[in-house]
């Protein structure tokens, strides 16, 4: 499984280290993320609506980079 890296350190799957712990996580749009409760989450992302954006800013993951940027490789992270 990757390692997902997290700063959010008051999130109860935070690790020191800037780990996530959790089994699953859920990354959507800030508008889906704003709209559903707490309770949607890891587990309904089968059921999730695909949530297009145009940049990390309209997301909650910071590693978003749209695949036709130019700069797919701007923040060190590949496909593996």
């Amino acid at each position: 499984m990757a390692r997902i890296h997290c700063s959010v350190s008051n999130c109860h799957y935070w690790k020191t280290g800037n780990i996530c712990d959790a089994s699953e996580i859920m990354i959507t749009s800030d508008t889906i993320g704003n709209t559903r409760p707490d309770s949607f989450d890891a587990p309904q992302a089968s059921t999730a609506p695909e949530t297009p954006v145009n940049s990390c800013m309209e997301t909650c993951c910071k590693t978003f980079v749209a695949s036709s940027s130019q700069a797919l490789q701007a923040d060190g992270v590949y496909r593996k």
